[in-house]
């Protein structure tokens, strides 16, 4: 069946009078007949009972007409979501983050978004570390990713929206939890609890990298799957952590005391990445309410040091 052949037969149908069916139709009524007689044929039944003075639907006629409006309106409905969809108006985009420093920001991103196009459905995936992250943004089963990288990688853009400091998490009896700042070296005789190697997890390799630095290999006492553990586990005493301020804030252990570190480091930044020239509309409204949601924040200077370069990192 053709959209044009459903249309002319509910015309005829609802009019029961094929000159007003025509005039509603907009044609003359010699092709609108022809039509209907093409489609009769094509069906093997006869769709209307003509006399010279009224047309009335015969029972095969009857029998189309809730199905041919249904066709009709399935059509129309597809129309639109072509049209919504390549105006942007709706759509789907899928976000990955790490750790528990990014869920504000995946928050606040929705809201934006939601704000902005409530027909953009926003997919959320925790649990997406940077290395992970970015070949999913390159093999296109991923549309943007809250992640942090010293250098850009090819094909993928992106804009800083945190800053991140280094903190030690401690429980509150551990000795150097009334400190106002710590350093690397003091934490030498620390037990660790780290997360495992697997995610690619920006902070393992700075607190790896910081402690080989401070000249010391640290003493790992529990690896763990997530960073709300993490936190369970320094509560319970079973060691220290070092972690993100933004991470730190989270955490609603009463008894965990959180200290700056002191240490030389490259900004760590967190950046809103997507493909270069993203041909998605959906995507490229998300973006524009990103530029509200999430403001670009001013990436400070690098602090001088001489240190042999850093591995590149994941989140």
């Amino acid at each position: 069946m053709e959209l044009q052949q459903i249309r002319a037969f509910l015309a005829v149908a609802e009019e029961l009078h094929f000159g007003r069916a025509a005039e509603s139709l907009g044609m003359a009524q010699p092709p609108l007949s022809r039509t209907i007689r093409q489609f009769e044929r094509e069906l093997g039944a006869e769709l209307f009972h003509r006399t010279t003075r009224q047309v009335s639907l015969a029972p095969a006629g009857e029998a189309l007409v809730g199905p041919a409006r249904a066709l009709l309106e399935a059509a129309e409905n597809a129309e639109q979501s072509v049209r919504f969809a390549a105006a942007g108006d709706t759509g789907r985009v899928r976000l990955g983050f790490g750790s528990y420093s990014s869920h504000r920001l995946a928050a606040q991103l929705t809201r934006a978004s939601r704000s902005r196009k409530p027909g953009i459905t926003l997919e959320l995936e925790s649990g997406v570390y940077t290395d992970e992250a970015i070949e999913r943004l390159h093999d296109g089963t991923m549309d943007l990713a809250l992640v942090r990288w010293r250098t850009r990688p090819p094909g993928i853009a992106g804009r800083a929206v945190m800053i991140d400091q280094p903190v030690v998490l401690l429980y509150d009896a551990h000795p150097l939890a009334g400190r106002s700042t710590l350093t690397v070296d003091e934490l030498a005789d620390e037990g660790f609890i780290i997360l495992p190697a697997d995610p690619g997890s920006t902070m393992r390799d700075l607190t790896l990298q910081w402690c080989h630095r401070a000249g010391f290999a640290p003493h790992i006492v529990q690896e763990a799957p997530d960073l709300w553990i993490i936190g369970a586990l320094v509560s319970a005493e079973m060691g220290i952590a070092v972690t993100y301020d933004t991470v730190a804030a989270a955490f609603n252990h009463p008894n965990l005391v959180t200290v700056p570190l002191d240490v030389e480091h490259d900004p760590i930044v967190v950046h809103l990445a997507h493909r270069e020239s993203p041909n998605s509309p959906a995507l490229r409204e998300v973006l524009t309410a990103a530029h509200a949601a999430l403001p670009t924040v001013e990436v400070p200077r690098p602090r001088a040091r001489e240190a042999s370069p850093a591995p590149t990192l994941g989140e």
